[in-house]
């Protein structure tokens, strides 16, 4: 008996060490998730900056005309496509969903594929698919390495772009969502089709002075929608691994509740263990006390 006491102990205080784990990733996800989401809100302002300058050129008609001539040129290429997935694990279907959803839709495009990866999990999962994959990068652990990540991706892009004339770029991820954890999404950064820029043209400026383009239509176009590109992808990175804090919490708070329940189980089971031990010990001390208190009698007799 006192050996199946002392396993539950161990097992007792093994749960409880495990569910003081479970907690500290919960506060850590949660933590994490706000971070996430301020930075996302941060990017509005600066976003809407670039959208106003954006519509000033285009309002000139010959920059808006020189890209959509480059991009008819394009039109047939390659079709590049950036996965953003998760490196860790307790996410449950988070890597999953995502690929999956990249997957149906790109088996619908025409055009051969360049696909990059953000997480050896939605990595692997992407390449069981048969999935072409052209690059794998590592995801930021906090919101200063974010910057960095959409810095490398750009760059490679751009290279990839330049020799595979590839004008098409989707990206896909899991977005958070009200009434569930997140939901897959994609948007299509590339082309600049000619609703999106006749839509930014009709933009009204703040304010009574008019603007005026400096130092060539151009190049300051090129400037801005390099800008948009990296607040895009940006926001994406962010709502991706927003995504995944929560799928992570989500996951943690279920462990939290099981191994509750697995203490109260092992508490109850201990207690009735000891309970019975105490009760065979009682019982033997009585009938000690009952042969005792015979044995007397019986020699008299």
């Amino acid at each position: 008996m006192s050996d199946s006491t002392a396993s539950l102990r161990r097992k007792i205080a093994s749960a409880g060490d495990l569910q003081s784990v479970v907690r500290t990733m919960k506060a850590l996800a949660a933590s994490s998730i706000g971070q996430y989401e301020n930075s996302v809100r941060a990017l509005a302002e600066y976003y809407r900056a670039v959208e106003l300058g954006l519509g000033a050129c285009f309002r000139q008609s010959e920059p808006a005309a020189s890209i959509a001539q480059s991009q008819r040129r394009l039109d047939r290429s390659a079709i590049g496509a950036i996965v953003f997935g998760s490196d860790q694990g307790l996410v449950g279907q988070f890597n999953d969903v995502v690929a999956d959803y990249a997957i149906k839709t790109l088996s619908a495009l025409p055009g051969k594929l360049e696909v990059w990866a953000v997480g050896e999990r939605v990595h692997a999962h992407l390449a069981d698919a048969g999935v072409p994959l052209t690059g794998l990068f590592s995801v930021p652990g906090s919101v200063r390495g974010i910057a960095a990540l959409v810095g490398r991706i750009q760059i490679e892009c751009e290279a990839h772009r330049a020799l595979s004339e590839a004008a098409h770029l989707y990206v896909f991820r899991n977005r958070p969502a009200s009434g569930a954890l997140y939901e897959p999404v994609s948007q299509r950064l590339l082309p600049l089709d000619a609703q999106w820029q006749q839509g930014l043209a009709r933009v009204a400026w703040p304010t009574g002075n008019l603007p005026e383009v400096l130092g060539g239509g151009t190049g300051t176009l090129r400037a801005l929608v390099r800008e948009y590109l990296f607040i895009s992808l940006f926001r994406a990175c962010a709502e991706s691994l927003a995504s995944e804090n929560a799928s992570r919490l989500a996951a943690m708070e279920r462990a939290d509740r099981n191994i509750d329940e697995l203490l109260v189980n092992l508490h109850g089971t201990f207690h009735r263990l000891r309970q019975s031990s105490v009760d065979e010990e009682l019982f033997d001390v009585i009938s000690g006390y009952e042969a005792l208190s015979k044995g007397p009698e019986g020699s008299k007799g």
